[in-house]
């Protein structure tokens, strides 16, 4: 008999059992549906971090103090005031690699405003940090290396703060806020950034010369850290040893001593939470995966029944000439439709699935063309490997004793 024939048998008899076939499909649907959805939020995400992370610049180049933590030792406040000005002046001076550089330092407390008061951070730096951490101002201007070395009064407001100490809508350049007990002028505002994908609000900060935070702010003597930018990206391993040399003869370290300050790049960075973010993906499509297997289940189970409904008709055709390799095939075809037919559905169930997270949750998502193919190829298994069974004990049906089946 040919596959044709073979088909319309197989419809026929599907046909026949309409909602049985549907609840059996539901199962392989909702799989596909939910790993096709979990994948587009793996992915997205990535995706997200990734653009994010490109923003900032993969040249970037972030220097901390203390040695790099291990086994959950923890660290002395001695061992946190590794950083001083001179080290970021000898790496100004001797370092060939670096394109932008600042200290930073920074403060939390109370802004206030009138009325108005809002809990935020003084961000700590120098003129170069915009181009560092791709800024700018949108209104007003950035304060200057005179303000720098002279720790003068002022700061640059991000708009989160700007709306909750400014909630009328006051033009807030050239007014006086106060940090704390310290008084501070608006010389600027920095341009919206939103959320970032870890959820943090970039807004949610000002920028004040690091002078002004270290001597009238904290009155410390120390760095909190340095951030960089390598000229080329791809000389960011290069710059990174330098800075390395530089820090050490600063600190006066001997070869056998372990450093005392942390260097890490934004490609490093990127590296481990791709990583992180790929073992998520594959955990999130495993776990979407296990309803896949149980609606793979389901469609053997439902072979099976039909298979013990159908063993007369099976007699019947046997007796009139259909091989058992007829049989099987038909069984199989079967299997296979309500397999193929659920990854379909389950197809445009993930994509509405993702469209409705885009929409309502606002969560960064992208469907992978290959996570569908993916799908595609593993419902067709699905319909092979769990039809089969019910399939080979259809075509070993003796057809005397299955027409006496009652």
């Amino acid at each position: 008999m040919n596959i044709q024939n073979l088909f319309k048998i197989a419809i026929k008899a599907l046909g026949n059992n309409k909602m049985r076939c549907f609840l059996t499909m539901l199962g392989v649907i909702i799989g596909v549906g939910a790993v096709i959805a979990m994948l587009a939020i793996g992915q997205g995400s990535k995706n997200s971090i990734k653009a994010q992370i490109s923003e900032m610049g993969s040249n970037m180049i972030m220097i901390m103090p203390g040695a790099e933590r291990r086994g959950g030792v923890r660290q002395s406040s001695d061992d946190m005031q590794t950083l001083k000005p001179a080290d970021y002046d000898a790496i100004v001076t001797q370092s060939t690699g670096i394109a932008n550089i600042t200290p930073t330092v920074s403060s939390s407390g109370q802004w206030v405003n009138g009325n108005n008061n809002y809990p935020s951070q003084a961000q700590g730096v120098n003129t170069q940090y915009l181009d560092i951490r791709q800024r700018r101002v949108a209104q007003g201007e950035m304060f200057t290396e005179d303000d720098v070395k002279t720790a003068a009064k002022v700061c640059i407001l991000g708009k989160t703060l700007v709306d909750n100490l400014f909630p009328d809508g006051t033009d807030p350049i050239g007014k006086v806020v106060r940090f704390g007990s310290i008084p501070l002028t608006v010389i600027g505002v920095l341009d919206e950034k939103g959320y970032n994908t870890m959820g943090q609000d970039q807004d949610d900060l000002a920028l004040v010369p690091y002078t002004t935070v270290m001597k009238r702010m904290l009155a410390i003597d120390y760095l909190q850290g340095i951030q960089a930018s390598a000229i080329d990206e791809n000389r960011t391993e290069e710059t990174i040893s330098e800075i390395t040399d530089i820090l050490r003869t600063q600190h006066k370290l001997r070869e056998d001593q372990e450093d005392n300050f942390t260097i890490r790049s934004m490609q490093e960075l990127a590296q481990m939470i791709s990583s992180t973010s790929s073992m998520m993906t594959v955990l999130l499509a495993c776990v979407a995966g296990i309803s896949l297997l149980v609606g793979g289940i389901g469609i053997m189970n439902i072979m099976i029944v039909s298979v013990t409904e159908r063993t007369r008709e099976i007699g019947l055709r046997m007796s009139i000439g259909a091989t058992g390799k007829d049989i099987m095939t038909q069984f199989l075809i079967e299997a296979i439709i309500i397999s193929v037919t659920g990854g379909i559905l389950g197809v445009v169930m993930g994509a509405i699935a993702t469209w409705m997270i885009k929409l309502f949750a606002h969560w960064p998502v992208q469907i992978d063309p290959s996570s569908v193919i993916l799908s595609f190829v593993v419902c067709t298994a699905i319909g092979i490997i769990f039809g089969f069974y019910p399939a080979a004990k259809a075509s070993n049906l003796d057809p005397i004793e299955a027409i006496r089946y009652e």
